[in-house]
């Protein structure tokens, strides 16, 4: 897993499609899924779950600076 598609295509694989339009809401609430099915036992291999959940921090890490970075620039 290297990639949020990967991670997308992995949550797909437990039964989760993400339906959310919003990147950021998409990523929200596929780190809520994948701790919700690694808690529940649905995810047994801990590196699935360590991998998938840094990609989905980063990915949202990527975001937030780009949304941060849009507010910056834009003018009234």
């Amino acid at each position: 897993m290297k990639t949020l598609y990967d991670v997308q295509e992995f949550l797909k694989k437990h039964g989760y499609v993400n339906l959310f339009s919003n990147r950021r809401d998409a990523i929200f609430f596929m780190a809520q899924e994948l701790k919700s099915q690694y808690d529940a036992g649905l995810i047994p291999d801990q590196n699935d779950y360590f991998t998938a959940d840094l990609i989905l921090r980063r990915e949202h890490r990527l975001e937030s600076e780009k949304s941060n970075h849009d507010t910056k620039n834009y003018r009234h």
